[in-house]
């Protein structure tokens, strides 16, 4: 299933696709810059969430 289509995604691919670090991804999901969500114990990022990040014309 292509990335775009998929409804959430782990952290750790979170990284591998925006090349940012876990420490970053998690200060911009505090400051309500990413939306995730949580299943039991795992932390899953929104993906749409996660490309309009990617797309926003202005620096966080």
């Amino acid at each position: 299933m292509p990335f775009a289509q998929r409804f959430t995604c782990t952290i750790k691919e979170a990284c591998e696709l925006t090349g940012l670090g876990r420490t970053k991804l998690y200060e911009l999901i505090v400051d309500g810059h990413l939306a995730t969500t949580t299943v039991g114990r795992r932390r899953l990022v929104v993906v749409s969430s996660l490309l309009s990040l990617l797309e926003a014309k202005t620096p966080l």
